[in-house]
């Protein structure tokens, strides 16, 4: 085979024209063919979409829209926006919790003077003494629906149709057991409660104690109160009574904070409720207050 020489003297007759990147960062590659040597022998390269993965940044300067480039994404931290998510959700939560809460009391409220200023419904009250008791029973079955069945609680609006037939017939219990107080009295019971109520709030927001983990002790000492109530209900001491409620106001004073630490939550605290769970926290707020109202509606009762 014989050799034939350009004019420099250095290969095999014409060559392949020289690469430029100009020719196809615009668009895709229409393919060229040339010749080889004297004989029949040609190159064609068909026609394809070329990406220059050698040298991007001469694509990009020539006006190609290869993702070869772009420039590459800066990098951020991701736990600071984690940590504001978090904090979003958790102020949102909060929120949504003392809103509901709120307007539960409210409804509560207006049932307990309905009882203490509208005679007729008071007289029938204490002629029907049936109404209290059927109401702590409708009262029981709710909490047990709203507490254990996951569906109920995280449902809307079947959540809050429940929670607001729970604070209706929790209104209507107490409603009926004030009206064996005097007005003056289920008053004083009332601010009392929001008294202590606002105390403790404050105290669990601004407190670095992590009552979150002490929920055993307090456990504990909620049955040893349940076995004094046994104990009272046998000796019928008015004394007895006082110490009981003195111990329950305690209680849920103590449960009340627990509560409030576990809707907040925070580093300070080892457990917190998930955000999901608004109506059940906004019910545990609510039973730990309406209780502390009964308790203290009683020690004053007794010490009048």
């Amino acid at each position: 085979m014989e050799r034939t020489h350009d004019s420099n003297g250095e290969g095999y007759g014409p060559r392949p024209p020289p690469y430029s990147p100009q020719d196809y960062a615009g668009g895709p590659y229409t393919g060229m063919s040339y010749q080889v040597g004297k004989g029949n022998v040609a190159v064609v390269s068909p026609p394809t979409t070329y990406d220059n993965m050698v040298h991007p940044e001469e694509v990009a300067a020539a006006g190609g829209n290869e993702q070869y480039g772009q420039a590459p994404p800066d990098y951020s931290h991701g736990s600071d926006d984690h940590c504001f998510s978090d904090a979003a959700v958790r102020r949102g939560f909060i929120r949504k919790v003392y809103l509901t809460l709120m307007i539960q009391l409210l409804v509560t409220v207006g049932i307990i003077c309905a009882f203490l200023y509208w005679d007729t419904l008071r007289r029938w009250t204490l002629d029907n003494y049936w109404f209290s008791y059927t109401m702590m029973v409708v009262v029981l079955v709710l909490i047990l629906v709203l507490s254990c069945c996951d569906n109920v609680r995280r449902r809307v609006p079947l959540n809050f149709i429940t929670l607001g037939l729970f604070t209706v017939a929790e209104g209507l219990m107490l409603g009926s057991v004030s009206a064996y107080y005097e007005a003056e009295a289920v008053l004083w019971a009332v601010g009392a409660t929001a008294l202590v109520s606002f105390a403790l709030t404050l105290f669990a927001m601004q407190s670095k104690w992590d009552f979150t983990a002490k929920s055993g002790s307090l456990w504990v000492f909620a049955w040893t109160l349940f076995s004094f109530a046994l104990l009272c209900a046998v000796l019928r001491s008015q004394y007895a009574y006082i110490t009981y409620a003195c111990l329950g106001t305690l209680l849920f004073s103590l449960y009340l904070v627990f509560d409030t630490q576990l809707i907040l939550g925070g580093k300070h605290r080892k457990y917190e409720i998930s955000p999901e769970e608004y109506v059940f926290a906004a019910l545990n707020l609510y039973l730990d207050i309406v209780t502390l109202f009964v308790l203290l509606l009683q020690l004053i009762g007794l010490c009048r």
